[in-house]
């Protein structure tokens, strides 16, 4: 049974990621919503290129749920720009996501993993709190963009994930159409932007980006990791790892 469903979702997937492939990003997000209505939800990092998928939701759909993961290492900066951007921008359902008080308790209760293993600490306070989120949801948008290199250059519009539509309404743009957006629609930028920072995670493992040097530079900088996990494909049938359990 439980291929079936995956095996449908990737079917819809590739129709529409064929009808969407150059769409623009409203078109893309009114199609996501018009697929999924309520059982739809956009996962944002309020971080340095956030402002312009969510401005486009708002305009959409602005009851959207948007799940925030707090992680419990983010800056400070990250936590002040979630709460005026929501505000600003009309999103009346934007939801904390924290990891659970007993995975942390039994995984990192010195709050220290990130130092020895950061795909654990990962999996913790980002991978199952969405893990568990998502699972009231048959599909979720990101702002994941081809330009930001590594496993997101091949990124598709639409595809599937754990038996979800997973939308990429930014997939084609590149940070002159985000700049552009930004100035027509005057959006504020992350604070840390101007301090050098094009990408915005925890602050344990978020660095400035050198001159020259790729926009998630500074993300796990030194380490042979480029994502966090949330957008790492597991196996069909693989249960998403809700519990303690990796």
């Amino acid at each position: 049974m439980a291929y079936d469903v995956f095996d449908h979702t990737r079917s819809l997937a590739a129709l529409l990621d064929a009808e969407l492939r150059h769409a623009h990003p409203r078109t893309i997000l009114e199609a996501a919503v018009a697929q999924l209505g309520d059982r739809l939800a956009l996962v944002s990092s309020f971080g340095a290129e956030s402002a312009v998928l969510l401005d486009v939701a708002a305009k959409v759909k602005p009851d959207i749920p948007v799940l925030f993961l707090d992680t419990g290492m983010l800056f400070g900066q990250t936590l002040d720009y979630r709460r005026q951007l929501a505000a600003r921008l009309g999103l009346t359902d934007v939801r904390d996501l924290r990891p659970a008080h007993q995975d942390l308790a039994t995984g990192d209760p010195l709050a220290k993993l990130w130092e020895t293993d950061t795909d654990a600490c990962c999996n913790i306070r980002k991978v199952l709190p969405l893990d568990r989120a998502l699972g009231d949801f048959d599909g979720w948008l990101t702002g994941r963009k081809r330009f930001h290199g590594g496993d997101r250059l091949s990124l598709a519009v639409v595809e599937a994930s754990e038996g979800k539509l997973k939308f990429n309404p930014l997939a084609n743009w590149g940070k002159e159409n985000l700049d552009a957006y930004v100035a027509e629609h005057d959006l504020p930028a992350h604070p840390l932007v101007a301090q050098g920072f094009p990408s915005i995670g925890c602050w344990p493992c978020t660095q400035p980006a050198a001159e020259g040097e790729d926009v998630r530079a500074g993300r796990w900088k030194g380490l042979d990791k480029s994502e966090c996990g949330i957008h790492v494909a597991r196996s069909p049938g693989t249960p998403n790892n809700v519990g303690g359990d990796i």
